[in-house]
């Protein structure tokens, strides 16, 4: 008998007694539901009060107004909502079936409101317009092409925006990005300004006097340059150029209000990311907060109170500073609780800076500070009324020597007091793979911890961001591998601890993250009971002659190139495929149909493959999503699916029931 055939058999047993009483969880209509056995129907109704959470982002303040403009989950997925008041009821602003996650008002008047929306996660952004009061949604951007967020003029009446050629219409599969140039209340004005052989174009802002643009070249995670372009002329040039023996990496360039320089986030000259001016007409980079030894995340810029706001990358808990832009020092900031801010928003021609905060008690919510005031103020409660998130787990950070002797570092979630004895343990490993694990609301995760004592770790391998540019880049290239042992390293750890149980570990994640269970479930199959993966990458070369054009380019840098015959043959023996017949633990596998990043062909082979060698293997296709479950209804499927999993997986005895 093949290594636990006895999850089949429990689950077909499992399925004709849960069908029998007709108490089962019925898939949603758009899901393709594989090998998984009928769902009891207590399960999803014990885990659904940990999905009930409506985190809130704040996107921008309402021009002219106290007001504000979140994301926040209306129905199935997130929509914009307008908040009148601190506390007030949030008011929907539109209602999709598919999420819209970001938008911005007309300058000044806030006449319209424009963002961007694909269909069924295929992520074909358009650009779409609603008047202020109106519910109609008018597309602006060219159909079958995908659009970029658009940016304002600072009069208001222009955006600029990219488009990039999807493949269906990109018969060569050259990366092109198109610049636009437009009025959104005459979409018959806009024109294309500029056009570039590469899909890492963006990160738009106009100069003050709206004659001139500055804007970003992205290669990879670590090398990228500043360009400036006169709009009148379509002349553009680099503002810089990193040299190739050490590339530099810029992101987010906004104008000084003089249009002499640019305050952008840089690398030059150190290992971490810190805010820097460059000027205009040539000369040295300043860097302005290079004595943090840690990475900035964002900055945003109020000229009224000649202030810089901006976050900190702290091992995972993001800080909001604040800079004078007169003496260029740190100045005092609020208390907040350790968590993760981002979404930094000035309200204009005040001291009141929007931000939204999340941690491991909080699923997200919408502050405002007030500078002046020294006042920080609650905008939403995303809470959920059945669980008390008060007394949710906070996370401690671990460490852990991996194979060459270089620091790994995660977060730990250690189940409640009440569970007694060795516990099992989830490794759930972030995407990117320049991702990073940080102390933000992990969600219905919780039930893993609280509901059947199951403890949680969150790894920062080698290559995940937040670590300085020599961490992130210790996994490119014919280094993948070495990622992948930082987890056999965590696996010798687990095992080291007097409250962990090393023969009940499932690990478990999604795009990058995919890949990474699946390479450890091939490499270290002996030490794992099973694993769940989501939009994993299964083979190297597939995987980068199938994603979309407009990113290839930048896969190749960060994973190697596979038109190279050596390259290509290093990445194919790399991939989890070429191991299949290793994975001898149960797999779950879940993918969107829609994904244009990792095609869903990736799950289609790994299971094909599974199925053949004789490993258990669930698999859920989801006809309306992309990279990742964002339909709620999905991902509450996929949920009490997965929690079925680990019940069948790891053995009643450990106390899990």
């Amino acid at each position: 008998m093949r290594l636990h055939s006895a999850l089949v058999i429990a689950g077909a047993l499992l399925a004709g007694a849960a069908g029998a009483q007709e108490e089962v969880v019925r898939p949603p209509a758009s899901l393709v539901v594989d090998g998984v056995p009928a769902i009891p129907a207590a399960i999803a109704a014990r885990i659904e009060p940990y999905a009930e959470f409506k985190s809130a982002a704040a996107l921008a303040w309402v021009p002219g107004k106290r007001e504000l403009l979140i994301r926040r989950r209306l129905a199935d997925t997130y929509q914009l909502h307008r908040v009148a008041e601190p506390g007030g009821t949030p008011e929907p602003l539109t209602d999709f079936p598919d999420a819209v996650t970001t938008a911005s008002f007309t300058p000044k008047t806030g006449e319209l409101l424009l963002f961007p929306k694909g269909e069924g996660g295929n992520e074909q952004f358009r650009i779409f317009r609603m008047a202020t009061g109106s519910s109609e949604a008018i597309p602006i951007s060219p159909a079958g092409e995908r659009a970029g967020a658009p940016e304002w003029s600072h009069k208001g009446d222009r955006i600029v925006y990219t488009t990039v050629l999807l493949d269906a219409n990109n018969p060569d599969r050259v990366a092109r990005t198109f610049v636009h140039l437009a009025d959104p209340r005459k979409p018959e004005s806009d024109r294309v300004i500029a056009k570039f052989e590469s899909g890492g174009i963006g990160g738009f802002h106009f100069s003050h006097d709206d004659k001139r643009l500055v804007f970003v070249e992205e290669r990879s995670a670590n090398d990228s340059d500043l360009w400036v372009m006169e709009i009148a002329s379509g002349k553009k040039r680099r503002l810089t150029r990193s040299p190739a023996e050490v590339p530099v990496y810029y992101e987010a360039p906004h104008f000084a209000r003089d249009g002499k320089g640019v305050y952008v986030i840089s690398d030059r000259g150190s290992e971490f990311r810190h805010l820097a001016y460059v000027p205009i007409a040539g000369g040295a980079e300043a860097p302005l907060s290079a004595h943090l030894k840690f990475d900035v995340e964002e900055f945003a810029i109020s000229w009224g109170v000649k202030r810089m706001a901006f976050t900190t990358n702290e091992a995972g808990t993001l800080v909001l500073r604040f800079l004078d832009l007169a003496s260029l020092r740190e100045v005092s900031r609020p208390a907040l609780l350790p968590g993760v801010v981002s979404g930094l928003h000035w309200r204009e021609d005040s001291a009141e800076i929007a931000f939204t905060v999340s941690s491991a008690r909080s699923p997200g919510d919408a502050f405002s500070y007030d500078l002046n005031a020294n006042k920080v103020i609650r905008w939403t409660n995303g809470n959920g009324p059945r669980v008390n998130t008060s007394a949710f787990v906070e996370p401690k950070t671990i460490r852990w020597k991996s194979f060459d002797g270089r620091e790994i570092t995660g977060l730990h979630y250690p189940p409640p007091a009440k569970f007694e004895g060795k516990r099992p343990v989830i490794i759930a490993i972030h995407g990117g793979p320049e991702g990073q694990a940080t102390a933000s609301f992990i969600g219905r995760g919780n039930y893993w911890l609280d509901e059947l004592g199951i403890a949680l770790i969150y790894p920062n391998v080698r290559g995940s961001s937040g670590f300085g540019k020599t961490f992130l880049k210790l996994d490119n290239g014919r280094l993948r591998e070495d990622s992948v042992k930082d987890i056999g390293a965590l696996l010798d750890w687990i095992k080291e601890q007097p409250d962990l149980d090393a023969g009940k570990v499932i690990v478990t994640g999604g795009s990058y993250g995919g890949y990474m269970t699946l390479a450890v479930a091939a490499r270290y199959s002996g030490r794992i009971a099973g694993a769940m993966e989501t939009v994993g990458i299964s083979n190297f070369v597939t995987f980068l002659e199938r994603t979309e054009s407009y990113r290839r380019d930048l896969r190749r840098v960060e994973y190697g190139d596979e038109r190279d015959p050596s390259m290509r043959a290093f990445l194919q023996e790399i991939s989890p495929l070429t191991h299949a017949d290793a994975m001898r633990k149960p797999m779950l596998v879940a993918q969107g149909r829609n994904d244009p990043r990792v095609p869903w062909t990736e799950s289609e082979q790994i299971v094909a493959t599974l199925k053949k060698t004789g490993t258990p293997v669930w698999y859920i296709l989801a006809g309306d999503e992309g990279h990742g479950f964002a339909k709620k209804a999905n991902a509450d499927f996929l949920f009490s699916a997965s929690v079925e999993f680990v019940r069948l997986v790891i053995p009643a005895q450990a106390g899990i029931q």
